[in-house]
């Protein structure tokens, strides 16, 4: 008896075969993992694709231990890797390494760390399970090896396993990501007036004296009979009220505060409310969703026109029929509002994935979503979920760049994917946005997709306004203030003046992105890229962005020993610097990866603004994205020449799309908004498509260039990506790689060119960009060619450690 094992490593071969033991022959089946051994020592926990009775041409090594007793991996699961591995022209190695959480990934490298929380008793421990949480417990910290010598025995990868399972260790490289739920301080009453009412009757009757005492009581009693968590803010803006008088009433031992932890992806406490009304719109929307014949719908609604709630309708449905929903959010941080929302309507049905929650929580969404959960709501990663009855795929923000992998292998495309994993469930898929890609706008035209479309705006309110201001203009007249012209300085006044909010857009973080000489021309570039270094003023430090490098600033050239270093351009933390001098009085806060990089400063960031603590937001494409906010008047964008100028046939799509989403962020409730782009260029054709909110114009002007310069959706590319410490062995290589492909596919060939960025982490690039007509033949045989090259090249003498990315429908 022989078994197929899949290895989570970049290995040529799809499987390898093992001998079945007869201990053990009873528990394999496909789809449960295995302890094998690879290579001379190496153990890995492996997959079991195939059992079958054919022996291999070459001596087998038998299975050392069995992991699971129920799959974890379902037939379903196998069809997409297989597909994965064939469209995205990597290993299904690869693939299973992307695809399983951590926890049912163990190889003989993989570190242990004790979880402090599980404490110290281990009294429900077996006697192995016992020696590896004392050994641990002592020691914090241990690689497999070392479990092996407490074991004095080679096979404890099931040991291993239970530990995990009951939470007595985590993985060293899952603990790093662990999820950190938000807390919020919360008020509640003090002992012995929480218990006993008389005694509170007898503390309002004290304060009737101290009006400011009273009304802090009396606000916190109204809002504790609405919700079952009174936060402090609330307190204190119903109250109208200082901090200081709330600090009396503590003092006083009438209120207490506390912390309350608010984890999105823990059971949901709240009542649940009812969905609002279905507008006439959303209405016809569901109904139109509903008689549609096409497997895969694009829901195209203008910004604010309630797409969520037609949603939440679709859910429901599914939901009533005993079936399971996978709604995909680009970038889960970012999203809070719409998990808040969701889980209002539906409670603890929904169970959120994504890779910031911790070891535990990921193997309960695993579980619950092959028990049938009703709804998970994840990032591009629930993709692999092992779904019961997938019956609805929801894909919000379908136009949205993160949904594509681009490091490491496979780099697909969370959206292109799940319409395959619909149709392996049979399954429909919704793809919503206000901004379709051009690619799915082509299916939808050719008869491949469904079109169901809401132009207008929830509640009847209009698209916002939208001005550019031409800053060559305001140079030649000398109204530029700083980085700022001064009809957007005159409307930020305006809004903070009428007590509205407002959002400055600008695609680059940090203070300045070059240190630049002005005598020489020197400025300061990275040492490990060829990139020029980003000053942060917060720090005082010059960064990398791609690598991490960090150096202290010059302070005179270091070329010409000039002391004329000046700064060169602005990313947001000059934008918020700069706009307190300006405007002193406003309150302003910055969303950007320095700022927001972890989930909690991003949800502490996003309900300051909400709940109206901060005037102004100012950010990168972040805030573009899942924020509702109903107080924005102002919407202004700073560096809209370098979304349109960028040197990428998809510069115009993406800043399009950019445009008009963060557009989309004013004016969504009360009033129509206004947008101000600030432009050296307010000519050019995407920016005046954005002022029209023009998309037909800008879909039929971006289709004929398409089509002229052989792009998609016309046609599909495929770029490679060779790399290599060494410059001349990368473009020698590059040479042999592309006159091998050359010699097959002829003029479809591009290449090989130095890539914008020649070197970063020290290794040169060169590109390979393959044009391929759609035609399945020519695509297929171009990904075995690439393939076979490939293996060729890495086998040539001092070629064996260059390294290819293979990246196919760039994005």
């Amino acid at each position: 008896m022989y078994a197929d094992i899949i290895l989570p490593l970049a290995l040529p071969k799809r499987t390898y075969t093992y001998s079945v033991p007869e201990s053990v022959a009873a528990l394999i089946q496909p789809g449960v993992r295995v302890e094998v051994q690879f290579g001379r020592s190496k153990r890995y926990s492996g997959l079991v694709e195939r059992v079958h009775h054919q022996a291999p041409d070459y001596e087998v090594k038998p299975i050392l231990s069995v992991l699971d007793e129920v799959t974890v991996v379902t037939p379903q699961q196998f069809r997409l890797w297989d597909w994965m591995a064939d469209y995205y022209c990597c290993t299904l190695g690869e693939v299973m390494s992307a695809a399983l959480p951590g926890h049912l990934k163990l190889t003989s490298e993989t570190r242990l760390v004790f979880n402090d929380q599980y404490g110290d008793n281990f009294s429900d421990l077996d006697d192995e399970e016992y020696l590896i949480a004392e050994g641990l417990h002592i020691q914090q910290e241990i690689v497999v090896e070392d479990a092996r010598k407490i074991l004095n025995k080679k096979t404890v990868f099931p040991v291993i396993q239970r530990l995990l399972n009951k939470g007595v260790l985590f993985i060293r490289e899952e603990l790093q990501e662990k999820f950190k739920p938000r807390k919020v301080t919360a008020l509640r009453l003090a002992e012995p007036y929480r218990s006993q009412p008389e005694q509170l009757r007898q503390v309002m009757s004290d304060l009737s004296g101290k009006e400011r005492q009273l009304e802090i009581l009396m606000a916190y009693l109204t809002l504790e009979k609405r919700q079952p968590i009174v936060l402090k803010q609330e307190v204190l803006q119903k109250a109208d009220v200082t901090k200081a008088s709330l600090n009396t009433v503590i003092k006083k031992g009438i209120l207490e505060k506390y912390a309350r932890e608010v984890s999105r992806l823990g059971g949901y406490e709240d009542e649940l409310v009812e969905a609002d009304t279905l507008s006439a719109q959303q209405e016809r929307a569901v109904q139109e969703l509903k008689a549609q014949d096409k497997k895969v719908t694009l829901l195209h609604g203008v910004t604010g026109s309630g797409k969520t709630r037609v949603y939440v309708e679709m859910m429901r449905e599914v939901i009533r029929n005993g079936g399971q929903v996978l709604y995909l959010l680009p970038e889960i941080g970012l999203t809070t509002q719409i998990i808040h929302r969701l889980q209002k309507v539906f409670g603890n049905e929904i169970s959120v994935y994504h890779s910031r929650i911790n070891t535990q929580e990921r193997v309960e969404v695993w579980k619950s979503a092959a028990a049938g959960k009703s709804v998970i709501l994840a990032a591009r990663s629930g993709l692999f979920l092992p779904f019961k009855q997938l019956d609805l795929v929801i894909v919000d923000e379908e136009h949205d760049p993160s949904f594509k992998q681009y490091d490491p292998a496979p780099r697909y495309h969370a959206r292109d994917t799940a319409i395959f994993l619909a149709s392996l469930y049979g399954a429909k898929t919704l793809l919503g946005t206000a901004t379709p890609s051009l690619e799915n706008w082509h299916n939808v035209e050719t008869g491949k997709f469904g079109l169901v479309e809401m132009p207008e705006r929830f509640g009847g309110l209009q698209l916002p306004e939208v001005q550019t201001i031409d800053l060559r203009e305001q140079l030649k007249h000398r109204q530029m203030q700083s980085i700022f012209s001064k009809p957007l300085l005159d409307q930020l006044q305006i809004a903070l003046d009428n007590g509205e909010q407002a959002i400055l857009f600008q695609n680059r973080r940090g203070y300045a992105p070059m240190l630049e000489c002005e005598v020489c021309g020197w400025n300061a570039m990275c040492r490990h890229c060829d990139v020029s270094l980003t000053y942060h003023k917060h720090t005082h430090r010059l960064r990398c962005h791609y690598c991490g490098y960090v150096q202290e600033p010059a302070k005179v050239c270091p070329a010409c020993g000039s002391g004329k270093i000046t700064f060169k351009g602005f990313g947001t933390e000059k934008i918020e610097d700069e706009l307190k001098l300006f405007l002193p009085n406003a309150k302003i806060g910055r969303m950007d990866l320095d700022t927001a990089g972890t989930k909690s400063n991003l949800s502490a960031l996003l309900n300051d603004f909400e709940e109206k603590r901060l005037d102004i937001l100012v950010g990168t494409q972040m805030v573009t994205k899942g924020l509702d906010f109903d107080n924005v008047g102002l919407v202004g964008v700073l560096g809209a020449d370098a979304l349109t100028k960028f040197p990428d046939f998809r510069s115009g799509e993406r800043a399009f799309h950019l445009l008009t989403q963060v557009a989309g962020r004013a004016g969504r409730k009360n009033k129509r908004g206004l947008v101000l782009i600030q432009a050296f260029d307010p000519g050019h054709p995407v920016i005046k498509e954005v002022l029209a909110h023009d998309f037909p114009s800008f879909m039929q002007r971006e289709m004929q260039e398409r089509m002229t310069f052989k792009y998609p959706p016309f046609y599909r590319l495929i770029h490679l990506e060779l790399r290599h410490k060494e410059p001349k062995i990368v473009n020698e290589a590059a040479s042999f790689y592309a006159k091998t492909l050359r010699a097959k596919l002829g003029d479809r060939v591009l290449g090989p060119v130095i890539p914008n960025i020649a070197r970063i982490r020290n290794y040169f690039g060169q590109n390979i960009m393959l044009k391929l007509e759609k035609s399945a033949p020519v695509i297929s045989g171009a990904k075995s060619l690439i393939r076979q090259t490939t293996e060729i090249m890495l086998g040539k003498p001092g070629w064996s450690q260059v390294q290819v990315a293979v990246d196919v429908d760039p994005v």
